[in-house]
């Protein structure tokens, strides 16, 4: 599974709209679009931003492994 179908299951996993999410996060909601979209990869800290918020680790959100 690819990092941006991750992030999108996770979203929904958790019933977080994507301006919820980038709130919570701290980026914004057009960027997170753009991230679900798979326009970009995005930066170091929002990766561990994004990890944190859904308690994963960051080799199961880039889709290395599958155990969260």
């Amino acid at each position: 599974m690819e990092f941006r179908e991750r992030l999108v299951s996770l979203r929904k996993e958790r019933k977080e709209t994507q301006v919820q999410l980038a709130d919570n996060i701290g980026i914004a909601s057009r960027s997170l679009q753009d991230l679900e979209a798979g326009k970009y990869y995005p930066k170091y800290e929002t990766l561990i931003a994004i990890a944190d918020h859904f308690q994963v680790t960051l080799d199961y959100l880039t889709g290395r492994t599958d155990q969260r």
